[in-house]
């Protein structure tokens, strides 16, 4: 069902807070790609809800939510604040083109300690991913026997639907949503063939190159009326067809690409230059990794499709048109370097060169070393949280308010993205306060300082 939202030529005029149905219920989380972030994800659920370890990063199981004014002193947990689902509630399944089990595939990716793993490894063996759609034009470094064929790809995302349908019958589950966790895929742009639901399948039917395997999960996801959000930066429910359809049925779509390591201190310190009016010369940024993402970003095709998510955040941050001799002539570089010896610990040096009061030149350098699956689970254990959420409370379409966790941020056509990490948990927390009845904030705080 569409939703009953008036629109004017400015942002989204939420008229009445939506009913939210319950909780309740086992909740199903399908990961199409069962590799490092994904068995990360996966393990430290199970350690979470058996309280050996605890799921730091995750805003629905660790932070609080202010309502109302300073004053009154009123700050609960998100998760105790408005209806989410909880852990013990959540039940994982996922599609690979490798048969490895989950813990096979945890202990080969290396993230999590074997001590860690060992504390559920009877729970992650029965985790064995099912038959992928998955096509090494697409993904041309990662391979694997555990693929489906069919007549077309209409066919195979025929057969990821009644995955989809088994998964949730044999689980009993109540509800589910879709977190792409899989590789990046090659660069694809928009075409015809993405244009309308007709056109899209009619391609399917006749093998359209520009339709990939991630598209075929994100448009079989749908057709269930499953929520589907993109973790990688590849076009997959990004274009009108998928979009159109999500917002008719009330079915939740949000994406894309994860932000992790260094596009995420990229949204942290920009929104700080710009409003500081601190100009920016040069932003130059190299990356070595050496997991599986690592190995795939290393073929060209893929790693364009990386680039361009990575290269838009900080133009889209400092608005370059509305402050051309602060931001005008930046010179903006992105690298990626596969180096095995790393693993999962991905290195992010950032040389940023500034200029401040009457030009005078600053530098600033940073170097990040982090664990790119380590920052991403939590990120899919929210996502899928929210996407539930928002299914509950029959908000279709582009979930603009999940901005936060992605480098590319999908929003609705003509519209920019929101970039800047400050704004999008700003529109997050007045998104939950919206749909729990709650005042928004808009931290102006007169009110405080008001004479009787």
């Amino acid at each position: 069902m569409s939703n009953d939202y008036s629109v004017n030529q400015g942002d989204i005029v939420l008229q009445e807070t939506p009913e939210i149905s319950s909780a309740k219920g086992r909740l199903g989380v399908l990961l199409p790609g069962m590799g490092a972030v994904a068995t990360t994800t996966i393990a430290g659920v199970l350690l979470a809800r058996k309280g050996l370890a605890r799921p730091i990063g995750s805003l629905t199981q660790m932070n609080t939510i202010r309502l109302g004014q300073r004053t009154e002193k009123r700050s609960p947990l998100i998760k105790d604040f408005i209806g989410l689902a909880e852990l013990d509630q959540i039940v994982f399944g996922g599609w690979d083109p490798i048969p490895d089990n989950a813990y096979e595939s945890a202990v080969n990716a290396g993230v999590l300690s074997n001590e860690h793993l060992g504390l559920v490894k009877d729970e992650l063996q029965v985790i064995e991913p099912m038959s992928a759609a998955f096509d090494t034009a697409y993904v041309t470094r990662l391979d694997g026997p555990n693929k489906k064929t069919g007549s077309n790809k209409r066919d195979i995302a025929e057969q990821i639907r009644a995955d989809i349908r088994a998964f949730k019958k044999e689980n009993g589950c109540d509800r589910l949503v879709m977190v792409w966790c899989g590789s990046t895929e090659i660069f694809l742009r928009h075409g015809p063939v993405h244009e309308s639901m007709e056109s899209f399948e009619k391609g399917m039917e006749e093998n359209e190159p520009s339709i990939s395997p991630s598209m075929l999960y994100a448009y079989a996801a749908l057709k269930e009326g499953v929520p589907y959000a993109n973790g990688a930066p590849n076009l997959s429910a990004d274009f009108a067809a998928l979009e159109d359809y999500a917002q008719q049925e009330g079915i939740p779509i949000a994406g894309k690409d994860f932000k992790t390591g260094q596009t995420l201190m990229k949204t942290i310190l920009a929104p700080g230059f710009k409003a500081r009016m601190l100009g920016i010369n040069g932003w130059f940024s190299t990356n070595i990794l050496g997991n599986r993402d690592g190995a795939v970003l290393d073929d060209p095709a893929s790693f364009k499709t990386k680039e361009e998510s990575k290269l838009g955040v900080i133009d889209h941050i400092l608005q370059s048109d509305l402050y051309p001799e602060l931001y005008g002539n930046i010179y903006h570089k992105v690298r990626i370097n596969y180096y095995p010896p790393r693993g999962d610990d991905k290195e992010g040096w950032d040389n940023i060169d500034i200029f401040g009061w009457l030009d005078y030149p600053m530098q600033i350098k940073v170097d990040f070393l982090c664990k790119d699956s380590i920052l991403a689970a939590p990120i899919v254990l929210d996502l899928a949280i929210f996407l539930d959420l928002a299914g509950r409370a029959n908000l279709g379409g582009i979930q603009e308010w999940l901005s936060f966790y992605f480098k590319s941020p999908q929003c609705a056509p003509g519209l920019y993205p929101e970039h800047d990490l400050f704004i999008q948990n700003w529109k997050l927390k007045n998104t939950l306060r919206w749909l729990a009845g709650e005042d928004q904030l808009t931290h102006l705080g007169r009110e405080y300082y008001q004479r009787d």
